[in-house]
């Protein structure tokens, strides 16, 4: 056999070995069970977004990638296909509402829908940042209503 197919063999065995570790570790990759994950803040939904309106650098360095728990009187529910989002409304913007959004994980849509505003009740999320109008937590549970 001639050299250059002993070595585009082997190119295609390492591409597919590699193919192979990708799928294992990065595509299969297990997600942490967000509703049982603990909260490394407790604060309330207006302490959070004025941390945010105010320092928006140290507000994402200390809450980015975080789980928190926020407490505050619920100002509204967004349905939108299969995504519930508990919103807390505290200032109006340019365009429209500015707050803390909190999109469900799915398990909790249901019970999201069922909120009345103005009700207290404390909500569990994964911080991802602030887009200039709203702080936003992802997978978000309902902790007590």
């Amino acid at each position: 056999m001639k050299t250059w197919v002993k070595i585009l063999l082997g190119l295609i065995v390492v591409g597919l070995i590699a193919l192979l570790l990708v799928y294992k570790f990065l595509y299969n990759k297990q997600h942490p069970d967000y509703e049982n994950v603990e909260a490394k803040f407790t604060l309330s939904a207006q302490d959070i977004y004025n941390a945010y309106k105010t320092n928006k650098d140290a507000a994402s360095a200390k809450f980015n990638g975080k789980m928190i728990a926020l407490t505050g009187k619920l100002s509204k529910v967004e349905v939108a296909d299969s995504l519930v989002t508990a919103v807390f409304v505290f200032s109006q913007g340019d365009f429209g509402d500015e707050g803390v959004r909190c999109t469900m994980l799915k398990k909790f849509n249901d019970a999201a829908g069922k909120l009345q505003p103005d009700g207290e009740f404390m909500v569990k999320g994964y911080c991802t940042g602030y887009n200039e109008t709203d702080v936003i937590l992802d997978k978000c549970s309902i902790i007590n209503q």
